[in-house]
């Protein structure tokens, strides 16, 4: 009886400490809070199906649902409100078929709230989960907002969510400004070690808004999340962020593969049921690739032969042959340079095989998220990495000491 006694204790103790350090996401303290910040007011939602509380309800409906707050409109990042769009089509405006409330959309013609979407409103929220990564529009999508918001003297709410890469990793270079697009609005590296919240306070002060315009901005903290946290460590559950980062640790993926997708999907795992896991081709020997890619002894990373064959997207039914990327210590995993490995070794194997050539319609959207074109160009010359690492490491020291003044969290 006792062991069992102590056992039991044992488990209780799991499960409080647990619990005192599962991350409350900023909409959980705003219900805290009673609605506070909003009370008054009359308020507009930015949000998609990420915009949930710690037990998965819905921000739409929370809000909805609350007395102190007036809910009148909504607006839908790519993907839309409810996320029933794929990426890149473009959504219209209509209203929410369950709380019946205008929603505005924020991707297609219109990507910036006009002063008509934004009249009578008091506040516009912002409740959505990013990836930490550049090339992801729902940060130029938040940047818009408090941009329009700044134009037309609206306070802007972020409620704040965890980065699910964590706060400490930086990678790549600081996208120029004739680079800047929608697929990377800001002059930020690719990845950026910045929670929604903190990035905001960043473009607000840096003067990165059009006109350097300033919103009267706001930030609703998130309680118990440190910076070395990966999503996996939050206790939160996770909720897809678009159709092809189904899980926790998809952000990680995308990280390690996404820039080289803009040259062929496929390639990555888009169309299979490995979004953003997969490097391969129709001609390469997986056996071969897999051994080289281990032999570069890339920290926290494995790769495994790997034979499949794609659902949809342009090689829809044919052979792909390559590996599977394992990240076996997410804190280690040097995570962009993966992708760039990737295409040293495969023009190892097959001189005659190059993915820019194939993909030349592909080049400026390759350049964009890569926030230059100094990448492609200085790469394709001998196709190793080593040839523009200092392209793409160059700006992390200085990021990360000028980022740090917008720490919300240690």
């Amino acid at each position: 009886m006792k062991r069992i006694s102590i056992i039991l204790l044992f488990i209780a103790f799991l499960a409080i400490n647990s619990f005192a350090q599962k991350v409350k996401p900023g909409i959980d303290i705003l219900q805290e809070r009673d609605f506070d910040i909003l009370e008054g007011k009359k308020v507009g939602l930015v949000t998609n199906p990420t915009g949930v509380n710690s037990d998965l309800v819905s921000t739409v409906d929370i809000l909805n649902q609350a007395s102190e707050v007036n809910l009148v409109a909504l607006f839908g990042p790519e993907h839309g409100v409810r996320g029933n769009f794929d990426a890149g089509a473009e959504i219209e405006t209509r209203k929410d078929p369950k709380t019946g409330i205008p929603v505005y959309s924020l991707y297609g013609s219109q990507r910036k709230p006009t002063p008509e979407m934004l009249e009578g409103l008091d506040a516009i929220v912002y409740d959505i989960q990013d990836i930490g990564t550049r090339s992801y529009t729902y940060i130029s999508t938040m940047g818009l907002v408090m941009e329009a918001a700044a134009e037309q003297g609206k306070e802007v709410i972020i409620l704040d969510r965890p980065n699910p890469l964590g706060g400490k990793r930086v990678e790549g270079n600081i996208a120029e400004e004739e680079f800047l697009s929608f697929v990377g609005k800001f002059p930020v590296p690719y990845i950026y070690g910045l929670t929604c919240g903190e990035l905001a306070k960043m473009i607000n002060n840096e003067g990165w808004l059009k006109n350097e315009v300033t919103c009267d901005l706001h930030v609703v903290k998130m309680q118990n999340w440190e910076r070395e946290m990966t999503y996996q460590e939050t206790g939160l559950e996770w909720v897809p962020t678009s159709p092809h980062i189904p899980h926790k640790y998809s952000p990680f993926y995308y990280a390690a593969t996404g820039i080289l997708g803009e040259l062929d999907a496929n390639a990555i795992g888009i169309g299979y049921t490995l979004p953003f896991q997969t490097l391969a081709a129709p001609w390469l020997d997986a056996e071969k690739l897999a051994k080289k890619m281990n032999n570069k002894n890339i920290p926290g990373v494995e790769f495994r032969p790997l034979h499949f064959k794609p659902y949809y997207k342009n090689k829809k039914g044919k052979g792909m042959h390559g590996v599977q990327i394992h990240i076996t210590d997410y804190h280690k995993a040097e995570l962009t340079k993966i992708q760039f490995y990737f295409l040293e070794v495969a023009h190892e194997l097959n001189p005659d095989k190059d993915f820019f050539e194939m993909a030349e319609d592909r080049h400026r959207m390759f350049d964009l998220v890569s926030g230059t074109d100094k990448v492609r160009k200085q790469f394709r010359e001998n196709f190793k990495y080593d040839s523009i690492k200092d392209i793409w490491t160059k700006d992390v020291t200085e990021f990360k000491a000028d980022s740090k003044q917008y720490y919300l969290y240690e």
